[in-house]
């Protein structure tokens, strides 16, 4: 059964979703932070942190070279106990970012490397770590399935190579759909990051296909007296 976390950096959201016991976790990008919202991207990651202070949060770097994002990192890394610092596979000029992460990870520090689609991804990190530190590698489901690319192959390799580190946590990033869910729950992942509206969705999960039949055609009736339709 994967964990599930809640990918979201509105503050209100996140109060409202760490009370909930289905919610193990948070990811964060500087993405989500700019539009939260965020000024300053320190003060803003630790208020999300006085809010989940007993559940992990990932937090990302946004660098674009070595030294950046080494500097980021080990600030970061700083903030919490709980934080898991996130590491994108490469910076913008496709340079693999391996040596950042065998040295972050040396620290033993917490890792969740970030924008990983292929399963020749996962084997080149997991040649840069040890069997001892904890680390997240995020495989960007939705992503792929949006270009037309098959996800799972690559979700599949990825657990079967990662078999042999029990420090390492194989996440489904990027959901677009509930059914998600189930698809890493069979695959076997980990984690699985999901956006507030579909954690809600998930936890409806149960309804027969006869209450759905009739929860759509309700919804119908429902608009068509609201607009008044006359044939």
């Amino acid at each position: 059964m994967p964990k599930i976390y809640c990918d979201i950096a509105d503050l209100n959201l996140i109060k409202k979703f760490y009370k909930k016991r289905i919610v193990k976790g948070f990811t964060t990008n500087p993405s989500l932070i700019r539009k939260a919202g965020a000024k300053n991207y320190k003060d803003y990651s630790k208020k999300i942190l006085n809010i989940s202070k007993n559940k992990p949060v990932s937090l990302e770097v946004f660098g674009d070279n070595y030294l950046e994002m080494k500097s980021q990192a080990l600030k970061i890394n700083k903030w919490a106990n709980n934080i898991f610092v996130k590491i994108p596979v490469t910076n913008s000029k496709k340079i693999f970012m391996g040596k950042l992460i065998g040295e972050l990870n040396q620290k033993n520090i917490k890792l969740n490397i970030t924008a990983v689609y292929s399963s020749s991804q996962t084997k080149k990190i997991l040649k840069k770590i040890n069997k001892k530190t904890p680390v997240i590698i995020s495989i960007f489901a939705g992503r792929a399935g949006d270009v037309g690319k098959d996800p799972i192959p690559e979700f599949k390799k990825s657990i079967s190579l990662s078999k042999k580190y029990k420090n390492v946590q194989i996440l489904w990033a990027s959901v677009r759909e509930p059914y998600n869910y189930l698809q890493a729950k069979q695959l076997g992942c980990h984690i699985i990051t999901i956006p507030p509206s579909i954690i809600e969705k998930i936890e409806k999960f149960g309804k027969s296909f006869s209450q759905l039949t009739n929860e759509t055609v309700k919804g119908f009736l429902k608009d068509s007296k609201r607009s008044n339709f006359k044939i």
